[in-house]
């Protein structure tokens, strides 16, 4: 943001929140160099930020006269006094400081200490108290690294219970404390936005108890995500979200949208009579619900949810081409540049044979190339913009935008919606291939209208799915080598993400490409996401146009990627993946005519949500029950893999422990909405500074419009 930009956000801010938009810089032991460290663990550098970074444990220490009073593993607190050292010179072996601790011995362990700081730190015969975690090496009690000491008869306390936070590199455990506790000496008293009678049947803090609290638990209890302090919390954020998605449907039902109506049937005819198959049912009914939407003076903001493979591009392609009829635009927006270009390369053929002029924008276009798409685009000359994200830059201006289609909704959250409207278009319609349970499509799309496409076209055989253990795979690989030689089948080839396998030991990408390529020659690619962009597009170009037999690659191929010829998938390491993700991966294959099939190859021993994950897979294709079961197997947390979710990205609410208090927020929210809808009694001054702290202020924008 830029300093004019900061300024008009900080006057129109609440003034009672500016303590917590400070800079974390502010605290003590926060300076400029471990600054962008805090920044990068709280995933923003205010102090507000920086309260949302919750512990996620807790070291519960015990005060022990004698050492036999505790366990091997337990973190103690004890006397010690010093009577020898051992220094080592060697760095493989550890210095050792020898003590008694009430009538046992005791070590305390040091790699890599200076002499001087040992000595210095325990001077020999001086008793301290030490804390640390206790373990028995060969019948001897010894401390590695003790986390204090103190001297014996020292004011200074050990805390008993002590949070502990999820942490980054270079940036150390105390001075994080430090900066939490003077954080918390900052919370302004702001007005209660909770319902009192809320409050008193949960039996919840205020709110800013609730945060002290959670960064000073008494016990492990206290941090759990269902205790009292962590629901209040979550609650308050769930709140937050759905306050600002009711505030924006209120507001999109009440913005005039344009009829957007053909007075002939003409471009439609000509659509339905250029794709060479019959749209199924569900298609066909979908694409009445949009048609019906776009004719109304509302505006539209449907989501149209289809498996992998239900021809939701068609659909899209139906609503752009009313748009056109009308004389307006139409914008299709994708999550990378792969499926953007892809988009063009499907639909190209179709809008260049109906004569609808198209153009493709990405952050790729550079200079005088992209100045002409931007001209294009102003002037009304592209009748559609296929794109990327890029598409909400400031510079991109269109004539008259009157639908935007978003494809994988679940890379585009309320923000990005907010955005959008700036740009001036009246009808949405969001697709996504990730089946949601109808419990979650309420957080994330609470302002939408849902369609689903729940047939799959004519013809499509179904995936055989097998489950493989790991040690079956050279028999596999053979099976394999013989389908690419006799059946000329193109094959993907999926490995856990190159970054994990560095840290886990999975089987990276690189390795089982060198696997391949001995055997198969370069006709194996590989793709994975630390690949600069038009190098991927170059890898999977060659794969498309059937100049690789084998395309090794991380997840980057989950989201719409489509190579019809391709007719086999592997999976390695499947039990590591969600079910949502296993499910997409599997969408890829399946789109021509031969036979498809799935291989999921496993690793033993295998835990049994594991075992159950893997045969659903094998059981049904049917994405709706699959999310469900996703669901009823390990929570909506993850349900849509790791933060890639449409469903917002929480600061301290966990979907996968507080999904059940989403509705509770919902009905609050509508009443909120219904009885004070310009949030002008004294508590919607309250719940709008909730919204600011949520980073939603620009769900207040649309007060203006209501």
């Amino acid at each position: 943001m830029h300093n004019t930009q900061l300024k008009a956000a900080a006057q129109e801010r609440p003034f009672i929140l500016d303590p917590l938009y400070r800079s974390v810089t502010t605290l003590p032991g926060v300076g400029p160099r471990n600054a962008k460290l805090f920044e990068r663990l709280c995933e923003g550098e205010r102090i507000w930020d920086l309260l949302c970074h919750l512990p996620s444990d807790v070291v519960e220490r015990i005060e022990v006269d004698q050492l036999r009073e505790a366990d091997s593993g337990k973190v103690v607190i004890v006397k010690a006094k010093v009577h020898k050292y051992s220094i080592s010179r060697k760095r493989s072996v550890p210095s050792r400081i020898h003590c008694t601790a009430g009538d046992s011995a005791l070590d305390l362990v040091f790699f890599h200490a200076r002499e001087d700081y040992l000595k210095r730190s325990f001077p020999m015969g001086e008793e301290k108290e030490i804390s640390g975690t206790l373990v028995y090496y060969r019948g001897r009690a010894q401390i590695t690294h003790p986390d204090f000491f103190a001297k014996g008869d020292s004011a200074e306390a050990f805390d008993t219970v002590e949070p502990v936070y999820p942490m980054t590199q270079g940036l150390g455990h105390k001075v994080l404390r430090k900066a939490v506790q003077a954080s918390l000496r900052l919370i302004p008293e702001l007005p209660e936005w909770q319902d009192q009678t809320v409050l008193k049947s949960r039996g919840w803090q205020g709110w800013k108890e609730a945060l002290a609290t959670c960064h000073n638990p008494k016990a492990r209890s206290m941090l759990a995500p269902d205790s009292k302090a962590r629901l209040r919390l979550a609650y308050d954020e769930m709140l937050a979200h759905q306050l600002a998605l009711t505030l924006i449907r209120k507001a999109q039902q009440k913005a005039k949208g344009r009829a957007i109506q053909p007075k002939d049937s003409v471009l439609r005819d000509k659509f339905l009579a250029s794709i060479p198959f019959e749209l199924t049912g569900a298609q066909k009914r979908v694409i009445g619900e949009i048609d019906a939407d776009m004719a109304s003076n509302m505006a539209m903001v449907r989501l149209v949810q289809g498996d992998v493979g239900s021809g939701k591009t068609m659909v899209a392609c139906a609503a752009m081409l009313n748009t056109v009829a009308c004389g307006m635009q139409a914008a299709l927006m994708a999550p990378t540049e792969i499926l953007a270009r892809q988009h063009a390369e499907s639909l190209g053929p179709l809008l260049d044979e109906m004569g609808v002029r198209y153009v493709v924008l990405t952050g790729r276009d550079k200079g005088k190339a992209k100045e002409l798409l931007l001209q294009q685009v102003k002037n009304g000359a592209a009748q559609v913009v296929i794109g990327t994200h890029a598409l909400f830059q400031d510079k991109v201006e269109f004539q008259d935008l009157g639908l935007a289609v978003i494809d994988e909704q679940h890379r585009f959250g309320v923000h990005q919606r907010l955005k959008l409207s700036q740009k001036g278009v009246s009808d949405v319609l969001v697709m996504t291939a990730t089946p949601i349970p109808r419990t979650l499509a309420l957080t994330a799309y609470g302002d939408m209208d849902v369609s689903r496409i729940d047939e799959k076209p004519a013809g499509r055989k179904p995936v055989d799915t097998r489950l493989v253990p790991k040690d079956k795979l050279e028999d596999m690989v053979a099976g394999l080598i013989r389908q690419i030689r006799e059946e000329k089948a193109q094959i993907y080839w999926v490995c856990p993400l190159v970054e994990e396998s560095e840290v886990m030991d999975l089987a990276a990408a690189e390795e089982r490409f060198d696997v391949l390529q001995s055997v198969l020659g370069d006709r194996v690619g590989l793709v994975h996401g630390r690949m600069k962009a038009e190098d991927k597009d170059a890898v999977m170009k060659k794969f498309a146009a059937g100049d690789l037999d084998v395309l090794v690659a991380t997840t980057v191929i989950e989201v719409g990627v489509n190579v019809p010829n391709a007719s086999i998938m592997v999976i390695e390491h499947a039990e590591r993946f969600g079910l949502a993700q296993l499910h997409q991966l599997r969408g890829r294959v399946g789109r021509g005519e031969r036979q498809s099939h799935c291989f999921l190859l496993y690793g033993k021993p295998i835990s049994e949500t594991g075992k159950a994950r893997l045969k659903i897979m094998r059981d049904t294709e049917d994405g709706f029950i699959i999310a469900e079961e996703d669901m009823r197997l390990r929570g909506a947390g993850d349900i849509l893999g790791t933060r890639q979710s449409g469903l917002p990205d929480y600061m301290l609410a966990d979907l996968s422990v507080h999904g059940d208090i989403i509705a509770m927020a919902r009905s609050e929210a509508q009443l909120i909405v219904q009885k004070d809808p310009r949030l002008s009694s004294e508590r919607g001054a309250a719940l709008k500074n909730l919204l600011y702290l949520f980073n939603l202020k620009e769900a207040l924008d649309y007060l203006r419009s209501g």
